[in-house]
């Protein structure tokens, strides 16, 4: 008997108080598609399906929640982050380099946060133990 899940990973779901806003965040800066709109939204990217749930009050994260995106080079998350700061989204970091690459935080309307990163860059000891 299989003791891990192997299955794809599908699907996030958000709760949001206004999911279409967040569906437009979405969808203009980082290329996502609505698929459905209605009480809740469906979006789709690179396969995966991102539902936001629309929520009465205020939804509740930990502290260091967030979704990460990858982009292949250091000039492109530079780049994004001038694009993200002239658009008014809400930056939480300027681009900053650690061990595993050059990377900033933003967030959405509702304050889900957001990481772009760049592996580009990391430091020679960042690979994997096992």
């Amino acid at each position: 008997m299989n003791k891990q899940c192997t299955g794809t990973l599908n699907h996030l779901s958000l709760p949001t108080k206004d999911p279409i806003a967040t569906a437009r965040f979405l969808e203009r800066h980082f290329a996502c598609e609505i698929v459905t709109a209605g009480e809740h939204v469906l979006l789709k990217r690179d396969g995966v399906d991102i539902v936001l749930d629309r929520v009465a009050g205020e939804p509740q994260w930990p502290g260091n929640f967030h979704l990460g995106f990858e982009m292949a080079t250091l000039r492109e998350v530079e780049e994004l982050h001038q694009a993200f700061a002239a658009a008014g989204v809400h930056m939480e970091t300027d681009v900053f380099n650690n061990s595993r690459g050059s990377r900033f935080f933003c967030r959405t309307p509702e304050g889900v946060m957001l990481e772009i990163n760049t592996r580009e860059d990391k430091q020679d000891g960042w690979q994997r133990l096992f």
